[in-house]
């Protein structure tokens, strides 16, 4: 499946690789080489966890870089009214007669434990590009499925430091 990325998500997964090749990828060979320096390789743990730290970055390196090579960039720009990528939406449950704030975001930054949904979930595509009044359906599946108000949108800028989902 390919990613949809905004430009903001790109520029973090960007800086994210030159810092992984540029200040881990050195730190984990110097790592390796003082615990080769340690002696026999056959006992020694602190070479074999090396190891694993350096391969565990050179694969997110590789994991990042395809990401970008396949992505799709999807504009965060929206209409004042309407709600769009990186909004802050205040949404009023009907079923549950309960309002909860959510910022929608990409897929890649999904979080649910943080506020974070994305435009892939069910409620994100949902609400994508509808306005504050709009009565949504949010379909779970082909019979199931559950209505919800959009109370309030904020249109926020992504200047913030949110992590992309990795290791």
């Amino acid at each position: 499946m390919r990613e949809q990325l905004t430009k903001s998500d790109v520029k973090k997964i960007q800086e994210e690789i030159e810092y992984r090749k540029l200040v881990v990828r050195k730190e984990a060979i110097e790592a390796v080489k003082e615990a080769r320096a340690q002696g026999d390789l056959s006992e020694n743990f602190e070479y074999y966890a090396a190891k694993k730290d350096k391969n565990k970055n050179e694969s997110r390196i590789r994991y990042l870089e395809r990401m970008l090579k396949t992505a799709v960039i999807v504009s965060d720009e929206s209409r004042e009214d309407e709600v769009g990528i990186n909004n802050t939406v205040k949404i009023y449950f009907e079923d549950e007669d309960e309002t909860e704030e959510f910022k929608l975001v990409t897929s890649i930054r999904g979080n649910s434990l943080k506020g974070m949904i994305s435009t892939e979930s069910p409620i994100g595509k949902a609400i994508l590009g509808h306005k504050a009044g709009d009565r949504v359906l949010v379909k779970i599946n082909e019979e199931t499925g559950y209505y919800v108000v959009v109370r309030e949108i904020q249109n926020t800028r992504d200047d913030s430091t949110d992590k992309i989902r990795g290791f």
